[in-house]
């Protein structure tokens, strides 16, 4: 059937499924299990109003579960986001600005991204930012990419393994080259940080760059000056995935000696919303600029001596050689990266560092309550911020529902990712407060 919607024909169609391989459009579906298909019609109540449409559709609303205590991260944090902030990007010239392909006219937009660059560079103690990225997991697959280019002799990339597996399934899909090598490092079981030794072994003179997490995917804060130290036998380039919230009370990537530092931006005052729009945090060391991805704002002066901003190092298939192009990306996470700025501008150096310190004291007073009390058990022994994975005696799907059935979402199950089924992903924000901490424990002592 037609859709109505849609100027294709039958025959446009069918040259589409054959070129695709494929005898029908269900099967392009195939991997949607079969239920999730609507069979039928719709159930659309007939002849309401405008009004009852509205209370019909708030009674449903009202059936979903609201005001859940969250305690799952695994990327996407529940960090307070200041009223202000909705207000602010939601001026029109924010909210309906695009990417600025006539820079002399969009002066306002440019001098917000270029104050948020400042922003990240200041955060993360590297030298320069691009105008954002779709998300962090993008952001690492474009970082791997660059670290190709600034050592083309070299045809190795190498990841931890404990990185978030979301992240290096879009690092294999992106770094899905010939002749390009992605190797897993291994990480301790006991700590949960890299496997120095399994590191030290698979690092020579064909690897263009580790890609680590810290903190890692299981809350673990990684050594990065340790393994900067083994980098540098090798030449090789360091990627850093980050937290940008721990960088409040831990080392930034340019401290440690970051070639590049990647990150998923949505803690800095982007809600949940679902998944997405997130912003993709990506920045370098000076000396690499020439190969970053994205647009870079630049400041000048005009003829007159005023103060402009501009597009600059403009490295995109469309503004130079295809063949030169370091990125075909055709726009950026503009509102998602103006909301960074003003939350960082609003909490400022002392804000930051205590929105990360009372979401690290929650995470460290759950874990010793939950140690000492229940017989959950801790899985890595290794340092931690604000998230931990713990190892629980029952299904952590099972403990999940029951968990919400009490007002509570108790974690990140695991087994989603290829881990034991048992395992729980815990993370703690600054939201929580002492009662949702020691009402956690309670739901854990009589449910275990």
């Amino acid at each position: 059937m037609a859709h109505p919607f849609l100027p294709n024909s039958e025959k446009d169609r069918e040259e589409m499924l054959k070129f695709l391989g494929v005898a029908s459009y269900r099967e392009l579906l195939k991997d949607i299990p079969e239920e999730y298909f609507l069979k039928g019609d719709l159930k659309l109540p007939s002849s309401l109003s405008e009004e009852e449409v509205s209370e019909l559709m708030e009674d449903i609303a009202a059936q979903n579960i609201a005001n859940l205590k969250i305690f799952a991260g695994a990327g996407a944090y529940d960090h307070y986001v200041p009223k202000v902030i909705p207000f602010i990007v939601s001026r029109s010239e924010f909210y309906t600005a695009y990417t600025p392909y006539q820079a002399e006219v969009s002066q306002g937009t440019l001098q917000a991204i270029f104050e948020y660059q400042t922003a990240i560079c200041e955060l993360t103690g590297m030298e320069v930012t691009n105008a954002s990225m779709y998300d962090g997991a993008t952001a690492l697959a474009e970082a791997c990419l660059m670290a190709l280019r600034l050592k083309p002799e070299r045809r190795k990339v190498i990841y931890a393994s404990n990185i978030h597996p979301n992240y290096i399934s879009v690092l294999k899909t992106y770094v899905n080259l010939e002749g390009i090598v992605l190797e897993p490092a291994l990480y301790d079981e006991e700590s949960g940080s890299i496997d120095l030794t399994d590191l030290r072994r698979k690092l020579d003179e064909n690897t263009a760059c580790l890609a680590f997490q810290t903190p890692n995917f299981f809350g673990i804060i990684e050594d990065g000056f340790e393994l900067r130290r083994m980098l540098n036998e090798k030449q090789v380039l360091m990627v850093s995935v980050y937290n940008p919230i721990s960088l409040g009370i831990i080392a930034p990537p340019g401290e440690y000696g970051a070639d590049l530092a990647v990150a998923e931006g949505q803690p800095l005052g982007i809600p949940l919303s679902f998944g997405g729009p997130y912003l993709g945090l990506f920045s370098a060391r000076s000396e690499h600029i020439r190969q970053m991805p994205g647009r870079i704002i630049g400041e000048t002066v005009d003829l007159d001596g005023n103060r402009g901003f501009v597009m600059t190092l403009q490295t995109r298939e469309q503004h130079i050689k295809r063949e030169k192009a370091t990125s075909n990306i055709c726009s950026n996470q503009n509102l998602c990266a103006i909301t960074a700025l003003i939350y960082l501008s609003l909490l400022g150096k002392d804000g930051l560092k205590e929105v990360a310190t009372q979401s690290a004291l929650r995470a460290h007073y759950l874990y010793q309550r939950l140690v000492s009390e229940t017989p959950i058990k801790m899985q890595f022994n290794g340092p931690f911020f604000n998230e931990f994975v713990i190892q629980l005696p029952l299904d952590a799907e099972t403990f999940i529902e029951k968990g919400i059935e009490r007002g509570i979402l108790p974690g990140v199950s695991l087994k989603q990712f290829g881990y034991p089924n048992n395992w729980l992903l815990v993370a703690t924000t600054e939201k929580l407060s002492g009662d949702d901490l020691d009402q956690y424990v309670t739901f854990c002592k009589e449910f275990i």
